[in-house]
């Protein structure tokens, strides 16, 4: 049983790309498709396609390398289901000097640091990625 279903996309995610595997199947959420798909948006993953239908969903990643090194150089889970970490918008982060993103779960959704800080809204702080 996966206590931390982010927590263990995002492993699922850095060991793709420490194998050097082209391709990763993960189970899938509305909260997952939503993280993934910013990920793709920030050009850290090639696609993001859902396959399956109802209780064998699944979302399909295809990741996105430069030459032979991943376009992902690491990901951190920051709330956890044992501590969560909320920010309001003065405290999102800048992630490694601006050339990484933050991902928050806001009242309006899932959105990246930037967004968040434009629309003037704090939230959980979900994970670093650079």
């Amino acid at each position: 049983m996966v206590n931390d279903p982010i927590g263990d996309m995002l492993a699922q995610i850095k060991n793709a790309y420490m194998a050097g595997k082209p391709v990763v199947a993960i189970p899938h959420s509305k909260m997952k498709e939503a993280v993934v798909r910013i990920l793709a948006e920030e050009g850290y993953l090639a696609s993001v396609a859902v396959k399956g239908e109802q209780v064998r969903k699944r979302l399909e990643l295809t990741l996105r390398y430069e030459g032979s090194a991943s376009a992902l150089t690491d990901l951190k889970r920051k709330s956890k289901p044992g501590l969560r970490v909320y920010v309001g918008m003065s405290a999102i982060p800048s992630v490694v000097g601006g050339m990484g993103v933050a991902i928050l779960s806001t009242p309006q959704g899932i959105m990246t640091g930037k967004q968040a800080k434009s629309r003037h809204i704090g939230g959980e702080l979900l994970c670093e990625v650079w």
